[in-house]
């Protein structure tokens, strides 16, 4: 597949041609008079069970807000782990850059992924109904010297997904400039709280 555009040069009308199989479909966009390419940047949310869709789901939203693409589904490492083992293998290629994963009780999830792949993963321990949430917490922060995983507080999805976005902008004007935005309008938002106050 291959897509044309035109390039305004100093002197003449330059025809343009990128070849579009090098990059995702979806990365392509008009900006002032010529095509340019900007990479879409992705993120996997995954979870162990669809019952914690209701604390990864402020995860999904957030990283939605900044414009990064989303891809997320329900892997469990103890349930099927050989699906899970599939997921891992395809990330690089489905252009994932960073995996937010959230489990709760033994929490295997996201040290399962780490030692899968070499894409940063950021856990998220989920409260469930027996000790608070602790559990997974231990389980996801105490991995092994050589497979890291950062760890968010229990049931911090949303910090999950700020600190994804804090990496695809070191990289990314776009998202930076976004998040810049977002710590500005943070910063006025507490201080106008402490002016109530």
């Amino acid at each position: 597949m291959r897509g044309e555009g035109i390039r305004k040069g100093l002197k003449e009308i330059v025809p343009l041609t990128i070849d579009a199989s090098l990059a995702p479909t979806n990365l392509i966009y008009i900006r002032s008079s010529y095509l340019l390419l900007r990479i879409m940047r992705k993120v996997s949310v995954v979870m162990g069970s669809t019952s914690d869709l209701d604390v990864m789901k402020d995860a999904i939203n957030t990283l939605k807000d900044f414009g990064v693409d989303v891809d997320y589904g329900v892997y469990s490492a103890h349930r099927s782990p050989e699906r899970l083992v599939e997921y891992c293998t395809g990330l690089k290629k489905a252009g994932i850059e960073v995996i937010i994963a959230g489990a709760g009780g033994a929490a295997a999830l996201p040290g399962m992924i780490a030692a899968l792949t070499d894409i940063p993963v950021i856990g998220v321990p989920i409260m469930g109904k027996s000790l608070s949430g602790l559990d997974s917490l231990l389980s996801i922060v105490q991995m092994p010297p050589g497979v890291p995983v950062a760890t968010v507080g229990i049931n911090g999805s949303r910090n999950a997904a700020l600190l994804a976005i804090r990496i695809l902008a070191l990289h990314d004007s776009e998202i930076s400039k976004r998040l810049e935005e977002f710590v500005r309008k943070q910063k006025k938002e507490a201080s106008e709280k402490q002016l109530v106050l």
